[in-house]
């Protein structure tokens, strides 16, 4: 883990937006604007909640914020709707980029499962072809407002379903043309990543990396299998590894203090994750939502991603699907700086955590860090 390079953290009296930000969960099919659903969703005759922008998008925040896993996941049957042609596809790519490089992003993966854009006839290898134009098209429309940002697609496959080997494929295929990483999504509890065991076997010996979602829906079991079967290099939320972390705290109730921690016990699989700098992909406003951190407490600042960071586990931060969560990954730093009180320290080595743990080669994650680091200390 790259230590932060400032001594001491100026006061946060900027605008977070302009700090350079690294996207490592973040969902294509969760990303959309409002106004772009109403305009493709009227050409191919999907029909909408509503058909004003804001109305949709509080239908979308409101449905996601739920407290259900799969409730949350019902919403993207109207997003995926309108993603069945190439048309749709690029577009929504293109746009996608465009919206991170406007909240300070400057290298964002993309993930999103191919399999579930075939209604309209179109094959594996065009849909993935379509994305990968929108979003090189994102790009360049960046750079056009002085803005910098590269970005990767994560090829997912749903772990409900029996596509796991093919999607494989499909990801190793694309290596030259964007794909950086394979994921598996979907509803978790009662998939464990072993259900693909083969297909990771068959990454790891192409030496194509995966990340895991482990550790929202599910709990240990979930992680063990993403690690073990998944050969995971990151963890998709992964926040339930702190269920595998047990604290006593002191009572300060004398010193008219709030209790501290004392004691802390880590577990082997927590441990395994922790000494290894397994990156955790924590999402704090969709967990929050979809009751990852149900078993913690109630509110954001029951959130054991504080707790993780202090204990150094390999935290990054992200969010997950921006449309359903109405968030930013500028709204989750305000957040934790609200919520954990974070600094500028702490915001640069969550997102070099994030830079080091990219499904980049090591000459781009090192270009990476040095342009955050020198952002940084231009702050100052």
């Amino acid at each position: 883990m790259t230590e932060p390079i400032l001594d001491a953290a100026p006061a946060l009296d900027f605008d977070l937006k302009s700090l350079p930000k690294v996207s490592l969960h973040d969902h294509l099919d969760g990303g959309l604007r409002p106004a772009t659903i109403i305009e493709l969703a009227g050409e191919v005759g999907h029909s909408l909640p509503s058909t004003d922008p804001v109305a949709l998008g509080e239908w979308f925040r409101e449905s996601a914020d739920s407290g259900s896993l799969v409730r949350y996941l019902e919403t993207f049957d109207h997003t995926i709707a309108v993603m069945q042609t190439k048309e749709g596809l690029f577009r929504v790519a293109k746009e996608f980029v465009e919206d991170l490089a406007e909240d300070g992003v400057v290298y964002g993966e993309v993930r999103w499962a191919p399999e579930q854009h075939l209604q309209k006839g179109l094959s594996l290898d065009e849909v993935v072809e379509a994305v990968q134009t929108g979003l090189e098209a994102g790009v360049d429309a960046a750079e056009e407002r002085g803005q910098q940002i590269q970005v990767g697609q994560l090829i997912t496959a749903m772990r409900h379903a029996d596509r796991g080997q093919e999607i494989a494929e499909l990801a190793v295929r694309h290596r030259a043309n964007g794909a950086v990483g394979f994921d598996i999504a979907g509803a978790e509890d009662g998939f464990l990543p072993s259900r693909f065991k083969e297909a990771f076997t068959y990454l790891a010996e192409n030496n194509f990396p995966a990340t895991v979602h482990a550790g929202e829906a599910a709990g240990l079991e979930s992680i063990q299998s993403a690690l073990v079967d998944g050969r995971a290099l990151r963890l998709g939320h992964g926040v339930r590894i702190a269920e595998d972390i047990s604290v006593e705290f002191e009572d300060n109730s004398d010193d008219d203090g709030e209790d501290t921690i004392g004691m802390v016990t880590i577990g082997s699989i927590a441990a395994w994750v922790r000494d290894r700098g397994i990156a955790l992909e924590i999402c704090p406003s969709s967990n929050l939502q979809t009751g990852a951190i149900s078993g913690f407490g109630d509110g954001i600042e029951s959130h054991p991603l504080d707790m993780l960071f202090q204990l150094g586990f390999n935290v990054t931060i992200n969010t997950d699907n921006r449309l359903m969560s109405g968030v930013t990954l500028t709204d989750e730093f305000e957040l934790l700086v609200e919520t954990f009180d974070y600094d500028l320290d702490d915001l640069l080595e969550l997102t070099l955590n994030a830079a080091e743990a990219a499904f980049l080669p090591l000459d781009e994650r090192e270009a990476l860090v040095e342009y955050i680091n020198d952002a940084y200390a231009n702050l100052g």
